[in-house]
């Protein structure tokens, strides 16, 4: 009787030890943090769970039917080893995280995508990748020189200077919509070519950044923009066996323009209008110049720079509250260090865009490109087109 009082108690000593597998009782539930909505950015921020930091997530993705340049004789469409018709799928990425501190906002803003075109699937790009700290902003982003970017797809070809560059930059607020900006950018950015003998050459390796400077203003009425820079042309210290062709110059760029907004449609407007001159910089007058350009060109004697007069802008009509139109071009005249390089290239683009629902559009565009080369080049004056049509939808 004793042995079996001494078992029964110790039995009940380990039942009570061990509750859960004496009347196998489920295990509490580990707390979870829930996501919580953070408005102090706007929509669709949401707080990282464990922290105080907002995040945005959003994307966009793109198909285009693109008809190669169809205009003057050889074209994408009378060379058979060219495609003539591209179908074209490109997705997007967007990641926006901001975190309040005692001196102001810390922001850091992802923008990539992947593009498809035809067989090949092998483009991926880091278009904006940047963090910004009150007025400081460090990374890849938009040049702080260019100002108007188009209204259109632009889907093919550009009138406009329109770069995403590596750069460090400090932004200056003044108040009443002033303000003021200096950046250091990636040279390679801007390079063109170096002309030699009637063909044209590759620059050398960076030793400088580009200087820019921005001063701006915005408004109700719309938004202004004065800005300038410098851009070391590098050439090679040899072409193609001729030697001392590598006499460095100091090229630069002004430009300035102007937006305006206004209303008396169903979905409002705007236009815009802007000017550059570049000297020894030509990429700061377009990013859709014909092959031709040049920064400098190589006389045999020295290095003489490109000097480009660009005007152009463009207007966008709100017809209704789901379909708009754009029209936008430009007028490029480029006096190339030696007459074989004088060119005069314009553009002009013209679509009509439906929304049927937010964030998601389609609609077609037809672009068209006329150069007039110079008769010492021995190029003939030909003329191009391009045509789109394309459905996205952002989110």
């Amino acid at each position: 009787m004793t042995r079996i009082a001494v078992l029964g108690a110790f039995a009940s000593f380990v039942a009570v030890a061990n509750p859960a597998q004496a009347a196998d009782l489920p295990v509490a539930p580990e707390p979870v943090d829930y996501v919580r909505i953070c408005d102090a950015y706007g929509a669709r921020f949401y707080y990282i769970p464990g922290t105080e930091t907002c995040l945005r997530v959003g994307g966009r993705v793109r198909f285009d039917t693109r008809f190669r340049n169809f205009g003057e004789a050889e074209n994408s469409w009378g060379n058979r080893n060219s495609d003539a018709i591209q179908l074209r799928s490109r997705g997007y990425l967007y990641l926006d995280s901001r975190t309040a501190t005692e001196f102001g906002t810390l922001r850091t803003f992802i923008e990539m995508y992947g593009t498809a075109t035809n067989d090949d699937a092998s483009s991926f790009t880091v278009d904006k990748a940047y963090i910004q700290w009150g007025g400081l902003l460090a990374g890849r982003n938009g040049s702080n020189f260019d100002f108007f970017t188009g209204y259109a797809f632009n889907a093919q070809i550009e009138s406009y200077s329109d770069q995403k560059i590596n750069q460090a930059a400090y932004t200056f607020a003044y108040g009443n919509g002033f303000n003021a900006t200096i950046a250091i950018e990636d040279r390679s950015s801007r390079e063109t070519s170096i002309g030699l003998n009637g063909g044209t050459e590759d620059y050398g390796g960076t030793r400088l950044p580009d200087f820019v400077a921005a001063i701006g203003l915005k408004q109700g009425w719309g938004e202004a923009q004065i800005m300038g820079a410098l851009h070391q042309v590098y050439p090679d210290s040899t072409y193609n066996g001729v030697t001392g062709g590598g006499g460095d110059e100091l090229g630069w760029a002004l430009g300035g323009g102007v937006e305006y907004k206004f209303s008396g449609l169903a979905n409002g407007g705007s236009i815009a209008v802007q000017g550059v001159y570049t000297d020894g910089a030509s990429g700061y007058g377009s990013t859709g110049w014909n092959s031709r350009i040049t920064d400098a060109v190589f006389t045999g004697t020295g290095t003489d720079t490109t000097k480009t007069w660009n005007v152009f802008g463009g207007i966008n009509l709100g017809l209704t509250n789901t379909i708009e139109a754009n029209l936008e071009g430009g007028y490029h005249n480029v006096e190339g260090g030696t007459g074989a390089y004088d060119f005069t290239q314009w553009d002009a683009t013209a679509n009509v865009v439906w929304e049927p629902v937010s964030g998601f559009v389609m609609g077609p565009e037809l672009q068209y490109r006329d150069l007039d080369f110079s008769r010492s080049s021995g190029l003939d004056d030909t003329y191009e087109l391009y045509g789109t049509f394309r459905v996205q939808r952002t989110f």
